[in-house]
């Protein structure tokens, strides 16, 4: 069935021994229930494809019978996915507000998401924090699993006589994140947690940083708090939550952070109370 979906989420690019280099993408429908989509080999699709962060986009999917959360799908045909419309950030975020803050459930405590995550009701919100305690970082593994991207490499070397192999010859597989980039924070009921964050965004920040600071991870990283702590707790701070398929059922919080949300804050609501 085609579905119609405003893209909120799309995750750093990790590598997949079944998929090659894969992206997990999230968004809403109008009435704001949540929909994974995975797997989706974004950066190999072509111009008229690829979607942007707050992008309408259509696409046919079915459901992911591999993963059992609640809102997993698969795009039919990636190449089917279409971008249709864009909702801006005009009236100080009014439509994105309307439909992430009123449409969607927006959860602010921790208790109540995990029970819902390990029934298997919910995989996917938004959530508010409290209030934020501090963004940390802490060195990864600077590369690939060697045998995983020799895997990567053998995949993308095998032509498809009924594909346009075009792609095969320049595609580069994305540079690892170094680091691992979390917030530690409190929720309405005082409980405290550090979550990853592994949205794509960050990644990109941090190598536009790295860039600008002539190689120096140092000045890099400290940019990237700025904008993620300095910057981001002057707004209207909501998290875009999801668990991973792993952790799931098990992990005492299966929560990590997919997406930043920095809205502005409503001071017309504000006055209205």
């Amino acid at each position: 069935m085609s579905e119609r979906l405003l893209i909120t989420v799309k995750t750093y690019p990790t590598l997949s021994t079944k998929y090659g280099e894969t992206v997990c993408t999230a968004g809403v429908r109008e009435d704001g229930t949540w929909v994974r989509l995975y797997p989706v080999p974004f950066r190999r699709l072509g111009e008229s494809e690829q979607y942007k962060l707050f992008d309408w986009v259509e696409a046919p999917l079915k459901r992911n019978q591999s993963d059992p959360r609640p809102e997993t799908f698969r795009p039919i045909d990636p190449t089917l996915i279409r971008p249709v419309d864009h909702v801006s950030t005009a009236n100080n975020w009014r439509e994105r507000r309307r439909i992430l803050l009123n449409n969607a459930a927006v959860f602010d405590s921790l208790a109540e998401i995990i029970d819902a995550a390990k029934a298997n009701e919910i995989s996917l919100t938004v959530f508010k924090p409290k209030k934020i305690l501090d963004f940390r970082w802490e060195e990864d593994t600077p590369e690939w699993d060697q045998e995983k991207l020799q895997k990567m490499r053998s995949y993308y070397s095998q032509y498809d006589l009924f594909d346009d192999n075009s792609w095969r010859e320049t595609f580069k597989i994305i540079p690892k994140l170094p680091y691992n980039f979390s917030y530690r924070f409190e929720d309405v009921h005082g409980t405290t947690s550090e979550l990853q964050i592994l949205e794509w965004q960050i990644g990109a920040l941090y190598w536009n940083c790295l860039e600008d600071s002539g190689g120096d991870r140092e000045r890099a990283l400290k940019k990237v708090r700025q904008k993620y702590l300095d910057e981001f707790i002057k707004t209207d701070l909501h998290f875009f939550l999801g668990t991973t398929q792993q952790f799931h059922f098990v992990a005492p919080n299966p929560w990590v952070i997919i997406g930043v949300f920095p809205i502005p804050w409503d001071f017309q609501q504000e006055l209205a109370f």
